[in-house]
């Protein structure tokens, strides 16, 4: 009875969307982190009677056919790169990517890894780093003697030294966009790695067209909606139940069978 392994298979395919969704319930509070999304696909189909075949020696045509579906798969989970809110924290060193753009960090592998995540602090040597202590790019040091710092909305970090009237600039800060966010690799701790499906990253001054710009003392929050998780998650769950129910069915009509002497 094909009944059985297709609700097995609806079973499984809403198992993995609960997945997701707690996933994205648990990461409500994530600095930055981007919502995910189940995408399903239909299996193969039987076919009992193939449609479009000859049903006479008169050449007529069958319409439709006989086509059995064999269940649903997991075709993918998508990232929803969609800009969250932004709230201020009036920490100097935190910074907020508003519009397209990553922040590039350098991994002690010497890889660059890309984040949203701005939560950035200095290390011993006055370098900006994540709260995990990789640097980020381009390696920018703000001097012991300063006494304010300024990051702009174009990225230039600029510092005020104590005895000197003008802002110093001591670096600038560049985002990576890329051609298809979705396809970025996620490394965990907020952060993506460069894939095939990505594309190569392209570089620019905050500001500049089709990059965002940056704001100093603010953050970008979670684009987890909890109302929309919740009512996804009750649609899964009577999707689940009612899986369940044509297997509880089906098993109980080939207990019927059994019993026919």
């Amino acid at each position: 009875m094909r009944s059985l392994s297709i609700a097995a298979t609806g079973m499984l395919a809403q198992q993995r969307n609960v997945e997701v969704i707690s996933n994205n319930l648990a990461n409500m509070n994530t600095t930055a982190y981007m919502r995910r999304r189940t995408e399903f696909h239909d299996l193969l189909y039987q076919n009992l009677r193939r449609v479009g075949t000859t049903s006479s020696d008169s050449g007529t045509i069958v319409p439709t056919g006989v086509q059995l579906g064999l269940g649903v798969k997991l075709a993918a989970v998508y990232r929803i790169h969609e800009q969250g809110n932004l709230t201020a924290t009036d920490n100097t060193f935190d910074m907020a990517v508003q519009g397209k753009g990553f922040f590039q960090v350098l991994l002690p592998t010497g890889e660059t890894a890309y984040t949203r995540d701005g939560t950035f602090q200095l290390d011993a040597t006055g370098q900006i780093v994540t709260h995990d202590g990789y640097t980020v790019q381009p390696g920018i040091t703000i001097p012991a003697n300063a006494i304010d710092v300024t990051i702009n909305s174009s990225g230039q970090v600029l510092v005020k030294i104590q005895g000197q009237v003008t802002m110093s600039n001591v670096g600038q800060i560049q985002l990576a966009a890329f051609a298809n966010e979705p396809g970025l690799q996620a490394k965990g701790s907020n952060l993506y790695m460069e894939s095939p499906a990505s594309g190569a990253p392209t570089t620019a001054n905050p500001g500049t067209v089709g990059y965002g710009s940056i704001l100093q003392g603010f953050l970008e929050t979670s684009n987890v909606n909890a109302v929309e998780e919740i009512s996804n998650l009750i649609s899964a769950q009577r999707a689940y139940e009612m899986n369940s129910k044509v297997i509880q069915t089906s098993d109980e009509m080939m207990g019927t069978l059994n019993q026919m002497k």
